[in-house]
């Protein structure tokens, strides 16, 4: 169990490493870094590599946003199996909603209890 743990730590370490040295060392930006983060989730998603992956790094490679790619590119692939084109376009929504449901619900009861303010 704790080298379950370890596991994730690191693995999750890794992925953030890679992405605050492509902050330091390259003119990319924040934003785009983070999409190429999901974008790499969904291929490497829709080629079936990145479930291996998961499955031996556990949440050290299903939280990051790589994660997050690989679960749409994940619903897309059944919702395409069940309903033809149409999945394409929904599937990706109905694999990631209550992830997105919960981001939501949790920042607006945060953003309740600490008042947020504009950056100056």
């Amino acid at each position: 169990m704790i080298l379950d743990y370890v596991k994730a730590f690191v693995i999750g370490g890794l992925l953030c490493a890679i992405g605050q040295i492509l902050i330091d060392k390259t003119s990319l930006t924040p934003a785009k870094i983070l999409v190429s983060y999901v974008v790499a989730g969904v291929i490497l998603g829709g080629f079936g590599i990145y479930k291996p992956f998961a499955e031996w790094a556990g949440a050290g490679a299903t939280i990051p946003l790589t994660g997050f790619g690989n679960t749409l590119a994940q619903g897309v692939k059944k919702a395409v199996e069940e309903k033809g084109l149409l999945g394409a376009f929904t599937g990706g929504f109905t694999s990631a909603a209550g992830g997105i449901c919960a981001a939501i619900f949790f920042g607006y009861i945060i953003a309740l209890i600490f008042k947020p303010k504009e950056k100056n």
